[in-house]
C-alpha cells in the first residue's frame, strides 16, 4: 500500500490518496469521499488504461460532480419527497434531485473526508487494504443514530473488493454503495459495450424517477439483459422508463440473490479490446445508470470532455426508496445490530 498527499481541503485538513496493486490491478483511494480515483487494468494485448472517469486533483472532487467514484450514504439513491417514517416518527431530509433526497442528501458520505487506515480486508483476501471510516452524527441530513461507517477497499488479483459495515446508537436506515463510472475503453463512449444483467425483474419509476412500488418483468422490454447486448441500441429503443430516466437509471432485482452470499449480478466487456468486468454482489439490487446527466461541462483526467455516455454505473444496492415501500427488502438498522455486505469489482479477459 502506498501512500500519499493529493491536496488539501479549506479547513487545512490532508487528503490522501492510497494506491492498492496487484499483479493485475492498481487502484486508488481517496480519503475524500471514500473515492475510487482510478482503476489500470490491462487489455488483452496487456496495454493498461484507467477504467473508471474522475479528476486529475482533488478542485475537481470538491466542485460539483455526479458521484465520480464516491462512496455514497447515509442513503444510497432516492427517497422519495425527502421524508420517510421510521416506528412512528417522520423524518425529513433535504431534497437534491428535484422533489428527492438522493445518495444521503446534499452533503452526504462524498462530501466528507474519512479517516484511514491499513486494513485485512475480509477474511478471505490476502491482498492489499484499506479501511476507511466515518462517523455521521445523529440527525445528520435529517437521518436519526449516530452511525459509524466503514469500508475496506482489497486489492486481489484481478478483484477489487468493497466489504462495507456500519452500526448505529438509534434505529435508522442505510443503504450504502460504491458509485464509480466505468469505461472499459478507457476514453470515449460506452455505447459499444456490451452488458448482461443477471435479474428477471426491475422496479419501475414514476415521472420522478421513484420506484412505484411493482416488481415488473424485463422480458419484451428494453430492460432486458438476460443476454449481452450492446448499450447504444437498447438506450434508444422507444419505451416510457427510458424517457422518465432519460437513458437507464432503474433498480434490477437480481435472480437468487441471498443476504451473506455472493452471487454474480452484472457482466460488461469491450469487445475492442477484451476488457471484461463482472460485479458480484450480497446486494438485492443492482442499479444500472448510463450517465444520462453528463452533458459536456465537466472536464476529467487528462483533459476529456465528460458528455453523455462517457461511462456507466452499476450500483449494487438495496432498493431506491424503501424506507417508504414496506413490500421491500428493508434496510433498517436498528442498535446492537450490524450493516454488513460486500461487493466485487472482477476485470476478466
Amino acid at each position: 500500500m502506498q501512500r500519499s498527499a493529493f491536496g488539501r481541503l479549506e479547513d487545512g485538513r490532508t487528503v490522501d490518496r492510497i494506491v492498492l496493486r496487484s499483479d493485475v490491478l492498481d487502484v486508488a483511494v481517496l480519503t475524500y469521499g471514500a473515492t475510487v480515483q482510478s482503476v489500470l487494468v490491462p487489455d488483452r494485448d496487456g496495454r493498461a488504461d484507467d477504467v473508471v472517469l474522475g479528476f486529475d486533483d482533488l478542485s475537481g472532487y470538491l466542485d460539483s460532480h455526479p458521484y465520480f467514484g464516491a462512496t455514497v450514504g447515509r442513503y444510497a439513491n432516492r427517497i422519495a419527497r425527502g421524508r420517510f417514517s421510521l416506528d412512528g416518527t417522520e423524518h425529513r431530509l433535504p431534497v437534491n434531485d428535484g422533489p428527492n433526497c438522493l445518495h444521503g442528501g446534499t452533503v452526504g458520505f462524498d462530501r466528507h473526508l474519512w479517516s484511514a487506515r491499513a486494513g485485512s480486508g475480509s477474511e478471505s483476501d490476502t491482498g492489499e487494504s484499506v479501511e476507511l471510516t466515518h462517523v455521521s452524527p445523529d440527525g445528520d441530513m435529517g437521518f436519526p443514530g449516530t452511525l459509524t461507517a466503514t469500508v475496506a477497499f482489497t486489492v486481489n488479483g484481478r478483484d477489487l473488493r468493497i466489504d462495507y459495515t456500519a452500526t448505529s446508537d438509534r434505529p435508522t436506515v442505510v443503504n450504502l454503495t460504491n458509485h464509480s463510472y466505468f469505461n472499459l475503453a478507457g476514453s470515449g463512449s460506452v455505447e459499444h459495450h456490451e452488458v448482461r444483467l443477471l435479474a428477471s425483474r426491475f422496479t419501475p419509476v414514476d415521472e420522478n424517477v421513484v420506484p412505484t412500488g411493482e416488481l415488473t418483468d424485463v422480458s419484451g422490454t428494453p430492460l432486458d439483459f438476460g443476454s449481452f447486448r450492446p448499450i447504444g441500441p437498447a438506450l434508444r429503443e422507444p419505451h416510457d422508463q427510458l424517457r422518465r430516466a432519460r437513458g437507464f437509471d432503474h433498480n434490477w432485482v437480481i435472480d437468487g440473490a441471498e443476504a451473506g452470499s455472493l452471487r454474480l449480478a452484472a457482466q460488461v466487456r469491450e469487445p475492442s479490446n477484451g476488457r471484461a468486468l463482472e460485479v458480484w454482489t450480497d446486494q438485492p439490487g443492482v442499479q444500472f445508470y448510463t450517465g444520462n446527466l453528463l452533458d459536456g461541462t465537466l472536464v476529467g483526467k487528462a483533459g476529456q470532455v465528460y458528455s453523455k455516455g462517457a461511462g456507466l454505473c452499476l450500483e449494487t444496492q438495496h432498493f431506491p426508496d424503501s424506507p417508504n415501500q414496506p413490500a421491500f427488502p428493508s434496510t433498517v438498522l436498528r442498535p446492537g445490530e450490524t450493516y454488513r455486505t460486500s461487493t466485487v469489482f472482477r476485470f476478466v479477459g
